[in-house]
């Protein structure tokens, strides 16, 4: 009989695992009606471009369209999905620049590319902080959002037990 492999999810990983550069590009996700629909009831957000068809199709865009932050939520899930940052991310700590570039329709499929920009010593010998620069493209290659994280991560030092 073979030795028997195992994965772990998330993978073990602490600040001192990643490196300026570091790029991860996730797998593609469809928003759908009910996407945006759901995020209605859970935010508040019935606002008529995201919820009104009739409304939306008479504006700017001629349809119903995503709420900026259901496409910024889902493009942080599908980083944190793809196990990228594994286990060493203990807190948000900011978003930074912040920018919605394109509306995101119901049918459009969204992935994203996400950046290790910088990488900081805490003052905190048990942790250090990343920031991600993330751009979110539709199908067409298009960049719909883009924005930077700011994350803590811990050391090497509380991560060995």
């Amino acid at each position: 009989m073979s030795p028997t492999r195992e994965f772990f999810d998330p993978t073990s990983k602490c600040f001192e695992d990643f490196t300026l550069g570091d790029r991860m590009i996730t797998r593609g996700r469809t928003i759908d009606v009910g996407d945006i629909t759901n995020f209605a009831g859970l935010t508040g957000d019935f606002y008529p471009l995201h919820i009104d068809d009739e409304f939306a199709r008479a504006h700017r865009f001629g349809a119903r369209i995503a709420h900026g932050p259901l496409t910024f939520a889902i493009a942080v899930g599908l980083v944190g999905l793809s196990g990228f940052y594994g286990d060493a991310i203990t807190a948000l700590v900011e978003i930074q620049e912040l920018r919605a570039r394109k509306p995101v329709f119901a049918g459009d499929t969204i992935r994203v590319s996400a950046t290790v920009v910088d990488l900081t010593s805490g003052k905190n010998p048990k942790y250090g902080e990343i920031a991600v620069n993330y751009s979110v493209l539709n199908q067409r290659k298009e960049e719909v959002m883009s924005f930077r994280q700011i994350m803590l991560a811990r050391s090497k030092s509380i991560g060995e037990k």
